[in-house]
């Protein structure tokens, strides 16, 4: 099945991990070989709540037996879709009260970027250095990774970088930005946290000149970080915020959210400023809206601060020379690539599943469901464990 999987579906990267899934559940991905893979990445934080969590499964199929698609985005009303937006609504500060639904993050990074312009007039959008906010051309041309780049010139132009977390830099937002773009906690340069008040100085230099905060919560969001979204963690609003990933459990969806006086500008003055088919679909609205419930319901917050405990606790060892990152979205930084790409390949042959990051090669991606439990998060750190005492033996040796 490998080769035909290589022959017909286009591929990502040369070498594709390449496990054959015949089902997940909880907090395990199994294939058809018969065994158990400890899911220790979560789709990359997309499954937050598990794998097939009974409620929203029900939520979709209620929904999939009323109706599933009946007219492009915006025209009619489809009462998962509304309802979702208005507990976001309840949920988010009051300046964040109406929401765009699109049909992943990049697209919503895209929309993001498209109100900033037409509500402020100007051009110029400013991101920071390492930054990843997905692969459309608009959230591609954010990066400032030209090996990533080169290839597809030319990109949206006016992009200019900043180094995240230096308050020098600040002084580069002027009265010619349209806005600046950070991620909450930024993903693939590392997990790299926000300092010393961070954001919050940001918002105010955009404030003093006219430009607006987007932050990008598409990974940190949905209770990754301990609370339901991750800039929460930081006492900072953002004037719009993007949203994806886990918002509906593993079904494909994102959005973007600003105050209802933004949000109009898309709607006249090009009519269908943003249009798209899919966006706000009710059978995955359904399953976002649930996804909510059930952070309600089953409390999912009061313990992810317990489980991060647990993690630093265990994972301590020579060859880990860091554990960054906040709640259950954690890297391990390791000496160095070697160790860390050794690592997750040998994860996958003893059934744990670790991924990489993608500018820090010294990087594992831990990023569990929020429902695992405290034995599977030991049963994992022991294979980790195992495996770089392994690692360092036959450095020892060598």
């Amino acid at each position: 099945m490998i080769d035909a999987f290589k022959s017909f579906q286009a591929q990502t990267t040369p070498h594709p991990l390449g496990l054959n899934v015949s089902h997940a559940k909880g907090s395990y991905i199994y294939t058809n070989d018969g065994k158990a893979h400890l899911d220790f990445v979560a789709g990359v934080s997309a499954c937050n709540l598990g794998h097939c969590h009974p409620k929203i499964v029900n939520a979709i199929t209620k929904q999939v037996e009323k109706y599933m698609h009946v007219m492009v985005y915006g025209e009619y009303i489809l009462e998962p879709a509304l309802k979702l937006c208005e507990k976001l609504a309840e949920l988010l500060p009051e300046t964040l009260n109406q929401t765009y639904l699109v049909n992943s993050g990049t697209e919503a990074i895209d929309g993001a970027i498209k109100l900033a312009r037409r509500s402020t007039g100007r051009s110029q959008i400013i991101a920071a250095k390492n930054c990843y906010h997905g692969n459309s051309y608009g959230a591609l041309s954010l990066m400032d990774y030209e090996e990533r780049l080169k290839p597809f010139k030319p990109l949206v132009p006016e992009i200019t970088h900043i180094e995240y977390n230096n308050s020098d830099c600040l002084q580069y937002i002027t009265r010619h930005t349209a806005a600046v773009i950070l991620e909450t906690i930024q993903g693939g340069a590392g997990f790299i946290m926000p300092k010393d008040d961070y954001l919050k100085k940001v918002k105010k230099r955009c404030q003093d000149v006219g430009a607006l905060l987007i932050l990008d919560d598409i990974q940190p969001g949905f209770g990754r970080t301990g609370t339901l979204f991750g800039f929460e963690n930081f006492n900072v609003v953002p004037d719009i915020l993007v949203i994806g990933k886990a918002m509906a459990s593993g079904l494909p969806i994102g959005a973007f959210i600003a105050s209802n006086g933004l949000m109009s500008l898309l709607s006249d003055n090009p009519k269908l400023g943003h249009i798209t088919t899919f966006g706000g679909n009710p059978v995955i609205a359904a399953a976002a809206l649930e996804t909510l419930n059930v952070f309600e319901q089953e409390k999912i917050l009061t313990n992810i601060e317990e489980k991060e405990k647990l993690f630093r606790e265990l994972l301590k060892h020579e060859l880990i020379i860091e554990l960054r990152g906040k709640g259950l979205m954690l890297s391990l930084i390791m000496k160095n690539s070697d160790i860390a790409n050794t690592l997750v390949l040998e994860a996958k042959e003893q059934n744990l599943i670790l991924f990489w990051l993608l500018y820090e090669k010294r990087a594992v991606r831990i990023t569990p469901p929020l429902t695992i439990s405290d034995e599977e998060i030991k049963m994992g750190c022991q294979t980790i464990l195992n495996i770089l005492n392994g690692i360092q033996k036959n450095e020892d040796v060598n």
